[in-house]
């Protein structure tokens, strides 16, 4: 895909080097000359030194071409001006990021496509390591009714060498909680769950759930011990 990132600092630099590592076509537009320059070598993308909020700095970008724009500029404003100026040329996606949660619909009204907070994704984050410290957030999807967790299989787990129908059968495994996939580090690859699937030793195993049920899941997947996982 051909993507624009409108904003070179942190997230912005992350994203990209995240996207061309993926393959995917990216320009990186900031103000800043410096941050253009960090951008570039850490991410080998093309950048161009400029204000996104700029139609011929998003017209030299190639913007009337992209198939996604990412709006993650300092102020919410910029946001939303850019964002307009990709809804004027027919941009399909546009995700922006929002700071102040008050100006979510003048994002919508923007024709921003997908809305990413970043305080809640931080604020989530924090207290699944405090209250999950075996659990990962990974995202959060639904205006934070479910979220993507990725929880890590210790050795002697009692799911070790269970089929993923088997655990889902089980009677204190949550209903609204889906395998997504499992990372198995041994073999490097990654798996889409199937019931056939057992898990294994080491195992990175990645669920989509609401938060208030991942604490049973996860109990379930890791706890340890010799007795057989009662059905």
């Amino acid at each position: 895909m051909y993507i624009i990132v409108a904003g070179a600092g942190t997230i912005g630099q992350e994203i990209a080097k995240m996207l061309t590592d993926n393959k995917h076509n990216v320009v990186v537009i900031d103000k800043e000359v410096d941050a253009c320059q960090k951008a570039h070598a850490e991410t080998g993308a093309l950048t161009i030194v400029g204000n996104a909020t700029d139609l011929s700095v998003l017209e030299k970008a190639g913007l009337k071409n992209a198939d996604t724009l990412l709006c993650l500029l300092r102020l919410d404003s910029d946001n939303i001006s850019c964002a307009l100026l990709g809804k004027s040329l027919g941009i399909p996606r546009i995700i922006a990021r929002l700071h102040n949660p008050h100006y979510e619909e003048s994002y919508r009204l923007a024709g921003v496509t997908a809305v990413v907070r970043v305080a809640d994704l931080l604020i989530n984050q924090i207290l699944t390591e405090i209250e999950q410290p075996k659990v990962q957030s990974i995202i959060t999807l639904g205006k934070g009714k479910v979220e993507i967790f990725a929880i890590k299989i210790p050795p002697r787990a009692r799911s070790i060498g269970m089929k993923i129908k088997e655990i889902t059968q089980h009677k204190k495994f949550p209903n609204e909680c889906v395998f997504m996939g499992i990372y198995r580090e041994s073999s490097d690859e990654f798996l889409v769950t199937r019931g056939e699937h057992a898990i294994k030793t080491g195992d990175t195993v990645f669920l989509i759930a609401k938060k208030e049920l991942i604490e049973t899941a996860a109990h379930l997947l890791t706890q340890t011990g010799f007795k057989l996982w009662p059905l």
